[in-house]
């Protein structure tokens, strides 16, 4: 007898309970639990109170941001956010002394609407919008004894500590070498395990997947690398050799790329090299002896050899010159893959359909839940609480889309915000005050890196956080008013969530692939040329090319469009899938980027095993141009389809 069929769990729901699987990061647990408590007990011993509760809200913003990586970007990461919510702090603390509730609601309008726009352009920038917002609620919705100005410096001495622990003290456990770049080591040698892993998994199920998390692994440890200094390059011994390091590592992960898209299986032998190197990086050490390469025969160099073998001496050529960088010691230094993200860049990511659609529903969201907020506040719904901030800093978070699907995000900020309200209402019974409060402040703290796997368990850390800044600031237990406005937010939050919106809906989505279909475009043309000029099977005017010798220049050119159409492809696969849990009345409106962003991925996976090929023979083989004329119909049928986003080249 056949068991009945179990109903599947929509995407929306199923959503709201993946959490992310990590290692505790027990470096960041200290961190919190030496922030925002220590933050709050200064102001006390000060006699500054409502100064040490703006410090520890810094403090706690900034933890929520602390997020694993190298120092030097955790100084833009920690940094830019928090001097967005000081100057969203000030803003609020001025216009709520001087302006009444139309003109207040107005400011913060405005307000959300450009923070919304910013928040396009990239994560640092979302999480500056976002601390502006709930900043300038804050200030504009609670009372204010003390001048704006004093405020927002309260506010970055707060992060601003939280940033010096970050700089000074060392990570646990990774005291190889210089521990100012634990980090990075940690970041660069992830790359090598990935490249390892992908190699492995060549002509296997996993293939796919496993080039994806080397496509996350050196993303990562790009952004980890790249952080602001005062110079234009890497000044200490230590970090030129990571650079060189990581450098290295960019002609391997291609050469495993194209080994992944030959679809053959690989020895086992060839994954042994990329694993020591993981090792070195991470002992700072030299790698020791590496498995020799294992070149196939010169009669195979043939143009109808298999695919694999010109991947397979590619990585072993990589192989050779990585271990010659690992033994240079410090090694030149070579320039990092850089982003060309300028102002202009910026500008249009904010301007364009995905930051004017976001812009508008943060400015509805933040400016109706102000006015409600207010509304409520002068008819004393609130009760003896002299602020209302709560309601609108709730829907900032709501909104973010970067967060999760918008259903996800309202089930478990609904579900968070009760359960934590739920615990400090008990635990509000049991401490001393303010001892008690004090000590939970920053039990909090410390659990904060923990609790971002997960909204809803970070939004019940939050929350017992808050209510105990509120009540050491000596106002009386608020848990069942905040419970209610929370509810209130997610109800507005979902209205207007769904409320049609001028010109087309998905804008976000579709931006980022036409920003990954342009990257794609850039890289083909750098590999094979303008459409109408690539070379045909068996042709030897690429080889003569080839034969002029392709400079370093050229190759560092090369793997900087490969990298920035990887990581593009990547981000718009992030809001596709964002996208796609929706409830289905949103979900609809992207229904098909799916399938273009696994057409560009094939596009590209196929442009860089050219690329690989046309280094070992100069020619391509009837497969490669077969599999690239598949992908560039495949995005023409697309496009006739009426999936409209801008592709890259004709077929």
């Amino acid at each position: 007898m056949s068991r009945p069929a179990v109903p599947a769990v929509p995407p929306w729901l199923a959503h709201a309970f993946r959490a992310q699987r990590e290692p505790v990061p027990w470096n960041a647990v200290c961190r919190g639990a030496l922030a925002a408590g220590p933050s709050l007990l200064a102001g006390m011993l000060l006699g500054r109170t409502a100064l040490g509760v703006l410090a520890a809200i810094g403090a706690m913003l900034a933890g929520i941001n602390d997020r694993p990586g190298g120092r030097r970007a955790s100084v833009r990461r920690l940094g830019v956010p928090a001097s967005a919510g000081a100057a969203g702090l000030l803003v609020g603390t001025y216009a709520g002394q001087g302006l009444t509730a139309v003109p207040l609601t107005l400011v913060l309008t405005a307000l959300g609407l450009a923070a919304g726009g910013i928040s396009a352009v990239g994560p640092v920038a979302s999480a500056a919008g976002t601390q502006l917002l709930v900043a300038a609620a804050v200030g504009a919705g609670t009372p204010a004894a003390d001048p704006g100005w004093q405020r927002a410096l309260a506010f970055l001495a707060g992060a601003g500590w939280l940033l010096v622990l970050r700089l000074v003290l060392p990570t646990p456990g990774s005291l190889a070498g210089d521990f100012r770049f634990d980090g990075e080591r940690a970041a660069v040698a992830g790359v090598y395990d990935a490249i390892a892993a992908l190699v492995e998994a060549a002509g296997g199920p996993h293939a796919t997947a496993r080039r994806a998390a080397l496509t996350a692994a050196l993303d990562h440890a790009q952004d980890t690398l790249a952080g602001p200094r005062l110079r234009g390059h890497a000044a200490s011994a230590a970090e030129r050799r990571l650079h060189a390091r990581f450098a290295a590592a960019l002609p391997l992960a291609e050469a495993a790329t194209a080994l992944c898209w030959a679809g053959e299986p690989v020895p086992a032998r060839a994954a042994r090299g990329p694993r020591r190197l993981a090792a070195a990086v991470r002992a700072d050490t030299g790698p020791g002896p590496l498995p020799a390469p294992h070149l196939p025969p010169a009669r195979l160099r043939a143009p109808e050899a298999p695919s694999v073998l010109p991947a397979l001496r590619a990585l072993d050529d990589a192989l050779l010159g990585a271990a010659e960088a690992f033994d240079r010691g410090d090694g030149a230094h070579r320039g990092l893959p850089v982003r060309r993200r300028g102002p202009r860049r910026a500008l249009r990511a904010a301007l364009g359909a995905g930051g004017r659609e976001y812009g508008l529903r943060v400015a509805l969201c933040f400016g109706a839940s102000a006015a409600i907020a207010q509304a409520l506040h002068h008819a004393r719904w609130y009760g003896p609480h002299p602020h209302w901030y709560w309601l609108p800093a709730t829907a900032v978070f709501l909104v973010k889309p970067d967060l999760g699907p918008l259903a996800s995000r309202v089930l478990c900020r609904a579900a968070g915000t009760v359960l934590g309200a739920l615990v400090f209402a008990g635990l509000a019974a049991l401490l001393p005050h303010p001892a008690g409060l004090i000590a939970l402040v920053a039990v909090c703290g410390a659990l904060i890196p923990v609790a971002t796997r997960h909204f809803a368990a970070l939004t019940a850390v939050v929350t017992v956080l808050v209510l105990a800044l509120v009540m050491a600031g000596g106002e009386p237990q608020a848990s069942a008013g905040r419970i209610g406005e929370t509810l209130l937010a997610c109800a507005l939050v979902l209205v207007v969530g769904h409320l049609p919106m001028p010109r087309e809906r998905g804008g976000g989505v579709r931006d980022r692939l036409a920003v990954a279909g342009g990257a794609a475009h850039a890289y083909l043309l750098h590999v094979l040329g303008p459409p109408g000029h690539e070379p045909a099977a068996g042709s030897g005017d690429r080889a003569e090319h080839r034969a002029s010798g392709e400079g370093p220049g050229d190759r560092a050119e090369r793997w900087a469009l490969r990298r920035e159409a990887y990581r593009t492809l990547a981000e718009a696969r992030t809001a596709i899938s964002h996208a796609a849990a929706e409830l289905p009345a949103l979900a609809r409106h992207t229904e098909g980027t799916d399938a273009v962003a696994e057409a560009l991925e094939r596009l590209v996976d196929t442009t860089t095993a050219c690329a690989v090929h046309l280094d070992d023979t100069g020619r391509l083989t009837p497969r490669h141009l077969r599999r690239l004329r598949e992908a560039l119909a495949e995005l023409e049928r697309l496009e006739r389809r009426g999936v409209r986003v801008p592709l890259p080249v004709a077929a």
